[in-house]
């Protein structure tokens, strides 16, 4: 007992965290059945009626679906004691053998460097962030930090995912139709360390913004390997749930993008832009240019075209 949180029995002081039941026959005994009280809910059991303590719910249920012996157990970092030492504690005790390989948990969610918490009306849902950002930079922005460390959300934090991601969309956005493929290369063998050191997703995602680099240098030379390192980046982005979008349709707002009338008036405005520099009328394309901004819309000149994606 102890050797997941690393707390030691004889520096526990009874009492501090909750007033010691003067039923146990040790300060340190925690409930596997709690006796019934008056208006709750109870079920008759050879120690009479009652229910399950918290701990034990979750022994019941990993035992039930997932066998008395499982790789990954995951929960907050709050949860390591004691409740995970306990749940170690009494289903180890009653099948004898190790119960879990791993035990993961993870860091707080902060907002603006404060926990969150309905107390201090900081609380929000995914379904909320949602609304503003597509899946893949939620992900992003979680990958982006290793999973054990708090987790900062901010408005400022969520745009850098996203400016972020949008980067690694825009170096694959003219090869939507290649497919993923893997290399036994430096690449691969550093993601595949970085990845195998505890689930380090943020030096994962270093190695995949290198591999982005290399392969828009490879565009801008027109290298014949171009292809083999679209393939790559999407293997690498479909271990860790990214890059799972047709680019077009992500940089252009995915699940949120704009409708098509809006759309036309877009590529409709850009056409107009480009016959005005074309014209050499650079005060026409600076207006027009200044108009697409106000719609959301930032515009890449390149190659004698205009490509265009979502703010």
């Amino acid at each position: 007992y102890g050797q997941l949180s690393g707390r030691k029995l004889e520096d526990q002081i009874a009492g501090k965290r909750v007033e010691v039941d003067e039923n146990k026959r040790n300060p340190e005994d925690f409930v596997l059945w709690k006796a019934a009280k008056p208006d709750e809910p109870s079920w008759d059991s050879p120690w009479g009626n009652g229910r399950p303590g918290w701990h034990i719910e979750c022994s019941a249920m990993s035992t039930t679906y997932l066998g008395n012996q499982f790789d990954i157990h995951g929960g907050g970092m709050d949860l390591k004691f004691p409740h995970h030492e306990n749940e170690i504690a009494q289903t180890e005790g009653c099948t004898g053998i190790k119960s879990v390989n791993y035990w993961i948990h993870n860091g707080f969610v902060q907002i603006d460097n404060e926990k969150m918490s309905k107390s201090l009306d900081n609380f929000f849902t995914v379904r909320d962030v949602l609304k503003e950002y597509q899946a893949e930079t939620i992900r992003f922005f979680i990958l982006n930090s290793h999973y054990r460390s708090p987790l900062n959300y901010s408005q400022d934090n969520l745009n850098d995912a996203k400016a972020a991601l949008t980067g690694l969309y825009n170096s694959i956005r003219d090869y939507g139709t290649v497919s993923r493929g893997s290399a036994d290369n430096d690449y691969k063998t550093r993601f595949d360390k970085a990845m195998q050191d505890d689930f380090n997703t943020a030096d994962a995602l270093a190695v995949m913004f290198e591999l982005s680099r290399e392969l828009n240098r490879a565009k801008d030379q027109n290298s014949e390997n171009i292809e083999s390192l679209v393939g790559q980046l999407k293997y690498f982005g479909s271990l860790l749930g990214l890059l799972q979008a047709d680019p077009e349709a992500f940089l252009k707002g995915g699940d949120d993008a704009l409708d098509a009338a809006t759309v036309s008036h877009i590529e409709t405005l850009i056409q107009q832009r480009l016959e005005a520099r074309k014209n050499k009328d650079f005060a026409k394309a600076d207006e027009i240019r200044s108009e697409l901004t106000a719609l959301g819309v930032v515009l890449e000149d390149k190659a004698g075209q205009t490509v265009w994606r979502k703010q």
